[in-house]
């Protein structure tokens, strides 16, 4: 799944060509995902201006002069531009902006393509999302906050979206390792020298990737067709029996049902 920093990849991918230009027409072909594109998206967008594309958790939004558009990539999903109208497989939805068009294709339908009348921030979908760990709200000492109370293990917390927004499970992974932290510490034993260490390491981990353009496993790709390369400088995801820098090991376990890797021999409870 596209996690934030292939979101924030996207978004800034897009982001330069469309603001302050108007949507032509918009064409749907597909409306069936996780929550239903509007049939009628074209008359709901047609002639509006694209006043700014931002990034919420793992939500794209794209604010226009008259409501907005929340699109999620899902599991699949990938946006990118085109200069004649969508007409390959998954090509669900395409925004025809002055001579091109912004495609999304999700060939799982797992994403979503939301049009809200209002201001993005008040739709159900962005209602609980966690702080946003690249604002400068985000430290160690709210991270400690966020913890509190949390008997459940430091990364599965971290994945949890209502605390922290967008980690997703290869960040997590990366920056634990990075911070020296065990994933199976309970998340309310973190005090406050690791919490401002884990929290330095996630803001580090998440820049490293945004800059690489994300890491690409399977389908995910950059609006302009390239691949992200960042899983070239993973320290421990994927990594299971190889050895970490410290010499140790890389060990495989799994933490609600989702893979987690780490050094047995440098990162400590």
């Amino acid at each position: 799944m596209p996690e934030l920093p292939e979101v924030e990849t996207v978004k800034r991918g897009i982001r330069p060509h469309i603001i302050g230009r108007c949507i032509t027409a918009a064409i749907v072909r597909e409306h069936r995902f996780r929550l239903p594109a509007p049939k009628n998206l074209n008359q709901l967008t047609r002639g509006k201006k694209i006043l700014e594309v931002r990034r919420r958790g793992k939500y794209i939004i794209i604010d226009l002069d008259k409501g907005a558009l929340i699109i999620h990539l899902g599991m699949s999903g990938i946006v990118y531009f085109a200069l004649s109208p969508p007409d390959k497989k998954h090509e669900h939805i395409a925004l025809q902006i002055d001579d091109k068009f912004l495609i999304y294709k999700d060939p799982r339908r797992f994403g979503c393509f939301v049009y809200c009348t209002d201001s993005a921030d008040t739709h159900p979908l962005l209602q609980k999302i966690g702080c946003e760990p690249l604002s400068a709200k985000f430290n160690g000492i709210v991270l400690q906050k966020l913890m509190k109370r949390r008997q459940s293990p430091i990364k599965t917390a971290l994945l949890n979206g209502e605390l922290v927004a967008g980690i997703g499970n290869i960040y997590a992974s990366e920056s634990l390792h990075l911070a020296g932290i065990s994933p199976q510490m309970p998340a309310a034993e973190i005090d406050k020298t690791r919490a401002i260490c884990l929290a330095k390491a996630i803001k580090t981990t998440l820049r490293r990737a945004i800059v690489a353009g994300g890491s690409t496993i399977r389908d995910f790709a950059q609006p302009g067709g390239e691949s992200g390369y960042f899983q070239t400088q993973w320290r421990v995801y994927s990594r299971n029996g190889q050895l970490c820098k410290c010499g140790g090991v890389i060990k495989k376990i799994v933490q609600s049902g989702r893979s987690t890797y780490y050094c047995p021999k440098c990162q400590h409870k």
